[in-house]
Protein backbone atom coordinates (compact mmCIF):
# COMPACT_ATOMS: atom_id res chain seq x y z
CA UNK A 1 0.00 0.00 0.00
CA UNK A 2 1.04 3.34 -0.94
CA UNK A 3 0.10 6.45 2.01
CA UNK A 4 -0.16 9.61 0.68
CA UNK A 5 1.13 12.53 2.86
CA UNK A 6 -1.44 15.68 2.57
CA UNK A 7 0.92 17.27 0.66
CA UNK A 8 0.34 14.93 -2.11
CA UNK A 9 -3.32 15.35 -1.54
CA UNK A 10 -3.42 19.15 -1.46
CA UNK A 11 -1.11 19.14 -4.98
CA UNK A 12 -3.78 16.44 -6.49
CA UNK A 13 -6.26 19.15 -5.56
CA UNK A 14 -5.34 22.60 -6.69
CA UNK A 15 -2.55 21.04 -9.38
CA UNK A 16 0.60 21.18 -7.28
CA UNK A 17 3.81 20.02 -9.03
CA UNK A 18 3.36 16.65 -7.72
CA UNK A 19 -0.24 15.77 -9.01
CA UNK A 20 0.57 14.40 -12.20
CA UNK A 21 2.87 11.44 -9.86
CA UNK A 22 -0.08 11.52 -7.58
CA UNK A 23 -2.78 10.81 -10.06
CA UNK A 24 -0.49 7.97 -11.69
CA UNK A 25 -0.27 6.46 -7.98
CA UNK A 26 -3.83 6.29 -7.80
CA UNK A 27 -3.99 4.84 -11.29
CA UNK A 28 -2.05 1.77 -9.84
CA UNK A 29 -4.11 1.46 -7.24
CA UNK A 30 -3.58 0.52 -3.18
CA UNK A 31 -3.52 3.63 -2.20
CA UNK A 32 -4.59 5.05 1.33
CA UNK A 33 -4.61 7.80 3.40
CA UNK A 34 -4.36 8.37 7.28
CA UNK A 35 -7.01 10.32 8.77
CA UNK A 36 -5.23 13.03 10.12
CA UNK A 37 -3.70 13.52 6.70
CA UNK A 38 -6.96 14.19 5.74
CA UNK A 39 -7.91 16.78 7.94
CA UNK A 40 -4.39 18.81 7.24
CA UNK A 41 -4.95 18.50 3.48
CA UNK A 42 -8.18 20.07 3.77
CA UNK A 43 -7.33 23.38 6.10
CA UNK A 44 -4.03 23.89 3.80
CA UNK A 45 -6.26 23.61 0.63
CA UNK A 46 -8.90 26.58 2.16
CA UNK A 47 -6.17 28.04 4.02
CA UNK A 48 -3.36 28.18 1.96
CA UNK A 49 -4.92 27.58 -1.86
CA UNK A 50 -8.46 28.81 -1.28
CA UNK A 51 -10.03 25.53 -2.10
CA UNK A 52 -12.76 26.00 0.01
CA UNK A 53 -13.30 22.90 1.94
CA UNK A 54 -17.14 21.76 1.20
CA UNK A 55 -14.89 22.13 -2.80
CA UNK A 56 -12.33 19.97 -1.76
CA UNK A 57 -14.79 17.08 0.04
CA UNK A 58 -16.55 16.92 -3.07
CA UNK A 59 -13.52 16.16 -5.30
CA UNK A 60 -12.25 13.53 -2.21
CA UNK A 61 -15.64 11.67 -0.95
CA UNK A 62 -15.84 9.67 -4.15
CA UNK A 63 -11.75 8.57 -4.08
CA UNK A 64 -12.32 8.21 -0.09
CA UNK A 65 -15.43 6.05 -1.03
CA UNK A 66 -13.56 3.22 -2.91
CA UNK A 67 -10.05 4.63 -4.76
CA UNK A 68 -8.45 5.81 -1.85
CA UNK A 69 -8.22 3.75 1.54
CA UNK A 70 -8.47 5.47 4.68
CA UNK A 71 -6.57 4.49 7.81
CA UNK A 72 -8.35 5.64 11.05
CA UNK A 73 -6.58 6.86 13.96
CA UNK A 74 -6.61 3.90 16.61
CA UNK A 75 -5.32 3.75 19.95
CA UNK A 76 -1.89 1.88 18.84
CA UNK A 77 -1.57 4.03 15.79
CA UNK A 78 -1.64 7.20 18.01
CA UNK A 79 0.46 5.18 20.48
CA UNK A 80 3.33 4.28 17.34
CA UNK A 81 2.68 8.30 16.15
CA UNK A 82 3.94 9.54 20.08
CA UNK A 83 6.98 7.21 20.10
CA UNK A 84 8.03 8.27 16.45
CA UNK A 85 7.61 11.87 17.32
CA UNK A 86 9.35 11.67 20.90
CA UNK A 87 12.06 9.43 19.24
CA UNK A 88 12.77 11.74 16.05
CA UNK A 89 11.53 15.18 16.69
CA UNK A 90 13.77 18.04 16.58
CA UNK A 91 12.46 21.67 16.82
CA UNK A 92 15.27 23.08 14.54
CA UNK A 93 16.90 19.72 12.33
CA UNK A 94 13.76 17.62 12.59
CA UNK A 95 10.31 19.01 12.85
CA UNK A 96 7.97 16.43 11.90
CA UNK A 97 4.15 17.21 12.99
CA UNK A 98 1.85 15.29 14.69
CA UNK A 99 0.22 14.65 11.36
CA UNK A 100 3.48 13.52 9.96
CA UNK A 101 3.96 11.02 13.07
CA UNK A 102 0.70 9.89 12.43
CA UNK A 103 1.13 9.29 8.45
CA UNK A 104 4.56 7.16 9.40
CA UNK A 105 2.70 5.29 11.84
CA UNK A 106 0.24 4.40 9.91
CA UNK A 107 2.56 2.42 7.66
CA UNK A 108 2.89 -1.37 7.75
CA UNK A 109 5.60 -3.78 6.39
CA UNK A 110 5.59 -3.37 2.83
CA UNK A 111 4.24 -0.22 2.66
CA UNK A 112 5.33 3.13 1.40
CA UNK A 113 4.78 6.36 1.81
CA UNK A 114 4.30 9.31 -0.86
CA UNK A 115 5.69 12.53 0.33
CA UNK A 116 8.00 15.80 -0.90
CA UNK A 117 8.57 15.99 2.90
CA UNK A 118 12.55 15.97 3.49
CA UNK A 119 11.94 15.67 7.66
CA UNK A 120 9.45 12.78 6.74
CA UNK A 121 11.36 11.22 4.37
CA UNK A 122 14.60 11.17 6.17
CA UNK A 123 12.35 9.88 9.67
CA UNK A 124 11.09 7.30 7.15
CA UNK A 125 14.60 5.69 6.20
CA UNK A 126 15.34 5.81 9.69
CA UNK A 127 12.46 3.61 10.63
CA UNK A 128 13.40 1.38 7.07
CA UNK A 129 9.97 2.56 5.67
CA UNK A 130 9.96 2.60 2.01
CA UNK A 131 8.85 5.80 0.23
CA UNK A 132 7.66 7.61 -2.91
CA UNK A 133 9.59 11.06 -3.44
CA UNK A 134 7.20 13.29 -4.38
CA UNK A 135 8.56 16.51 -6.44
CA UNK A 136 8.35 19.64 -4.07
CA UNK A 137 7.06 23.38 -4.33
CA UNK A 138 10.55 24.39 -6.13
Amino acid sequence: MTLLDAYALVAFLVGGPAAAQVRGLLREGDVSVATANVAEALDVSQRVFGLPIRSALEILEPLLAGTIGVVPLDLDRAQRAAILRAKHYHRADRPISMADAILLASAGPGDRIATADPDVLSVAAAEGIKTVPLPGQG
